[in-house]
């Protein structure tokens, strides 16, 4: 198994052995020792190296890459929230009506990600929207960490204390110039579950952003604090109360290594149909659906679409006391460690399901086929949308008439007949 003359290294939380089970299961490390053809699994960093203008190597037609180029446009969180933006006041400017804003000015249909400001560019503008409503919390992050690192909740400005303030200019000045942050609109108003707060980790596969062809891995899981949830002032440092990452959860006291405090999205399917019924969950899952989708659009017009490279990202998803989802962020290189044995299933499931997609039936990748692999090789996968499908059959139009019900994966039902509808977007 060649890769790269020695120059890529595994990603560090990836678990070896799964992986390579998985190419053994191929052949591909007898097929490697050949030296033919090379499958690549890198880290974000390598990627930056194969693709720099400086260092970048050219890959041949026979070597696939599981990151774009550019992936950072939808995994950085600042700049996940600059390309939503832009994409919403690109509809407005054409008067598509998924732009649709309600009496208050609030989008209809494209309000999915919290009030959020870039930290130290927009201190002004936040100051300004805090003072609205400051008995208001906010949740401050990194842009470029993961895994829950550097986050903290404020509800008053003079918290902000890990900057300074240029007394002259009035502007907001990070002690660190290199690192920037987010700072959003907490959901204080989180679904709980045992009184405890959770979020999904979803996995969305895409093989090309141009035309836009993605996936929906059907075995994702909730992420349950193990700390009960209390929205008082008190408790605003307590990170087992508000982050839901494993990697905070696991030094937590009230721990269990067992279930690693995660619960199957098929589990909380059926809790939520007992509890509100079966036509309001079917509506929240075509929500979640719909801003995934939304959010691979505002993407795809700035995404270098390499034909190398496909890649599998990690959704997080909060929804709230109403049931209204919400795209918090998403992740370049979802954890795939496992921390419990139903996770070590899933995980494995998920590498093989996703290899299959990016070289159906084990065989020689060509970057130059169109991506669109046969049913039967999907596995836990289900396509979410395909661009190129849609247009064929006509109908990719513009959300009309359906005021409040985004489309789901496979067509909502009709409340009334039950007969299936098309889907705006599939």
């Amino acid at each position: 198994f060649r890769i790269m003359a020695g120059k890529v290294k595994w990603v560090t939380d990836i678990e070896k052995s799964v992986l390579i089970n998985n190419f053994e299961k191929r052949g591909w490390i007898q097929v490697a020792e050949n030296e033919d053809w090379n499958f690549y699994w890198m880290s974000v960093q390598t990627i930056r190296n194969v693709f720099s203008v400086e260092t970048g190597y050219r890959l041949s037609d026979d070597q696939i890459v599981n990151h774009f180029p550019n992936h950072y446009e939808l995994t950085r969180k600042d700049l996940m929230v600059k390309n939503i933006k832009r994409y919403r006041k690109e509809l407005e400017k054409e008067g598509s009506p998924l732009a649709e804003k309600d009496e208050n000015g609030k989008y209809i249909y494209l309000d999915f990600v919290p009030v959020t400001f870039m930290l130290p560019a927009d201190y002004n503008l936040f100051v300004e929207e805090f003072r609205k409503n400051p008995s208001s919390t906010w949740i401050m992050k990194p842009c470029g960490k993961a895994q829950g690192k550097g986050i903290f909740l404020i509800n008053k400005l003079s918290q902000i204390k890990k900057w300074s303030r240029d007394s002259k200019t009035s502007s907001f000045v990070s002690q660190s110039s290199k690192e920037a942050y987010v700072i959003s609109l907490y959901i204080n108003n989180p679904l709980l579950i045992g009184g405890k707060k959770f979020d999904l980790r979803l996995y969305v596969l895409v093989s090309t952003y141009r035309p836009l062809r993605c996936y929906m891995y059907k075995l994702g899981f909730c992420r349950f604090c193990t700390v009960k949830y209390t929205p008082s002032t008190s408790e605003l440092d307590n990170m087992f109360v508000h982050l839901t990452n494993v990697a905070i959860q696991k030094h937590g006291d009230d721990y269990n290594h067992i279930h690693g405090g995660k619960w199957t999205v098929s589990n909380l399917r059926l809790y939520l149909e007992s509890t509100r019924g079966k036509e309001v969950t079917n509506k929240l899952f075509d929500e979640i659906h719909w801003i995934i989708v939304q959010s691979l659009k505002a993407v795809a017009p700035v995404m270098n679409n390499d034909k190398h490279c496909f890649e599998c990202y990690g959704y997080d998803i909060i929804i709230d006391d109403k049931l209204k989802p919400w795209l918090i962020e998403v992740n370049a290189s979802p954890s795939l460690t496992s921390s419990t044995a139903n996770d070590r299933i899933l995980k494995y499931n998920l590498i093989n399901d996703t290899l299959n997609i990016a070289v159906p039936n084990g065989e020689i990748p060509d970057c130059k086929w169109n991506k669109s692999p046969p049913k039967e090789v999907l596995g836990n996968y289900e396509v979410l949308y395909d661009e190129e499908m849609a247009q064929s059959d006509g109908t990719d139009r513009d959300l009309r008439g359906r005021p409040g019900q985004p489309a789901g994966v496979k067509g909502s039902r009709a409340r009334d007949s039950g007969k299936p509808v098309l889907t705006t977007w599939k």
